[in-house]
């Protein structure tokens, strides 16, 4: 079973995190449209998703040894920038979601708004480096 638990889980938790960037990119559609209401259940939904991940990532963490990549040389270094970045990002990204998504269930939607400029980009480029390292990981590119 741990095994092909350990087969399953990072394709799952992938797709977890794929699933909360199409919902990001959605709400942004949908705010540049003023669709609000589906701006917000978007964004919900991408922001629940994305703390699935973390949940599922976490828990994959703490129960199996995490996957070293094969590559040498100039792909290597590529990786590795990628990996920092991300994951330098991606501890930044959760605080700066959660006190967006603050502001705007609070109606503070001035201050909402100046700080998803920021929040958004860094969201964005998280999820698909996230996407990245699995590809390269996992040998699927």
């Amino acid at each position: 079973m741990d095994g092909a638990l350990q087969a399953w889980l990072p394709p799952f938790n992938t797709a977890l995190i794929v699933i909360s960037g199409a919902f990001l990119l959605l709400g942004y559609y949908f705010i540049r449209t003023k669709q609000i209401e589906r701006h917000r259940g978007a964004m919900l939904t991408a922001t629940v998703f994305a703390g699935l991940f973390l949940v599922v990532y976490i828990t994959r963490f703490f129960l199996f040894q995490p996957r070293i990549f094969a590559g040498q040389g100039a792909v290597r270094a590529v990786y590795l920038f990628i990996l920092v970045t991300h994951t330098l990002l991606a501890i930044a990204v959760g605080p700066l979601v959660l006190v967006t998504l603050r502001r705007a269930l609070r109606a503070q939607y001035a201050r909402h708004r100046r700080l998803a400029r920021v929040t958004l980009p860094i969201w964005l480029y998280v999820v698909v480096t996230g996407w990245t390292v699995y590809l390269m990981l996992h040998n699927v590119a």
